[in-house]
């Protein structure tokens, strides 16, 4: 197996590992209620999804 012949730099090693970074998840806001989730889900907060009930969510009593 082939070995480096010198060794790499910090900033060279940095440099590759930019591209590593997380990225921030993609957000909607629901028509309904206007809560924030993810795309592709029923609220949470309604429980609606395509304008449509499909989640029967409890009230609670400090809204």
């Amino acid at each position: 197996m082939a070995v480096p012949f010198r060794r790499t730099s910090k900033t060279k090693k940095r440099m590759r590992r930019t591209h590593l970074k997380k990225e921030v998840g993609a957000l909607t806001k629901c028509p309904k209620c206007g809560a924030t989730l993810r795309p592709h889900r029923a609220c949470p907060k309604c429980g609606n999804y395509k304008g449509k009930e499909v989640v029967n969510v409890v009230k609670s009593d400090e809204e």
